[in-house]
Formats: structure tokens, sequence, C-alpha cells
């Protein structure tokens, strides 16, 4: 029988494969370290974020989903013209938004009510990395560099 993985963030015991927590949505740590990210099946270069970059939904109605986030912004939010809507009362309807520039993606808050955290701290603005846990309300979100392939 296949043991669980416990995660290091709050406890909650996972099914062994599991990337991420089911419970609050943070990286699972592997028995050996790994040096890529492989959530879609791209071994994407860790040292920046200047690649096309997705958002994959790891907690929330949404979990799975993956969201282009290439364009020069990316919004996210309650409000239906978001181009990530995120249906829940937890997210504001103008929450954040994802700024693409020559240096990588910047992840802002808009001035939403419960904030928007990164790797499990309150940001107004800050540059995403390869694999950064991303909260927004409800939402767990983890940014991925590279498409699907």
């Amino acid at each position: 029988m296949a043991e669980d993985v416990v995660c290091d963030n709050c406890g909650a015991k996972n099914t062994t494969g599991s990337n991420f927590c089911n419970a609050c949505g943070f990286e699972l740590t592997a028995d050996e370290p790994t040096t890529t990210t492989n959530i879609l099946g791209v071994g994407a270069d860790t040292a920046g974020n200047t690649g096309p970059g997705q958002l994959v939904v790891t907690r929330g109605a949404l979990a799975g989903a993956r969201y282009d986030v290439s364009a020069d912004e990316t919004t996210l939010g309650r409000h239906p013209d978001s181009d990530i809507f995120l249906d829940d009362v937890t997210v504001s309807r103008r929450h954040a938004r994802i700024i693409a520039s020559s240096a990588g993606k910047t992840i802002e808050d808009v001035g939403s009510l419960n904030g928007t955290y990164v790797d499990g701290e309150r940001v107004e603005s800050t540059t995403l990395r390869e694999g950064a846990q991303i909260q927004i309300g409800k939402y767990r979100l983890v940014f991925v560099i590279g498409s699907e392939g």
C-alpha cells in the first residue's frame, strides 16, 4: 500500500505522487531534489521567468485549469471581463494583474480586499519566479515557465 506524503506547510496527508498539497496548495517536497518543474510536461529553466508562462490552479473550483500569462498584461479577479475569472466572494472584482517585461513577469495587487500572496507573503508587487505559489482568495495557483508541449 502506498504511503501518504505529509505537507511540510500544514501537515495534511496527501497521496504518493502528489505534487501539491490537497489542503493548502503548498508544493510537496520529493525524496530526491529536482532541478526542473514538470507540471506541464516541460523541463523549464528555473533560472528566470522570461518564458511565456502559465498559471496552474492547484486549489479552488478550477483546480487543474491552466492559464496563459504571456500577454503584456493579464488580469485576475471576480469581474467577468478578467482574463482569469476567479468566481468566489473571497476574490475582489479587480484583484491582481500580471505584467510582462523584458525582466520577467511581475504580479501586482490592484487594491484587493483580501490581498495577494506569493509564497505565503502578502505582496503589493513582486517578480514571479518559476514555481511561485500564488494565493488569491481561496484559489492557489503555481507560476510555471514554458508552454504545453
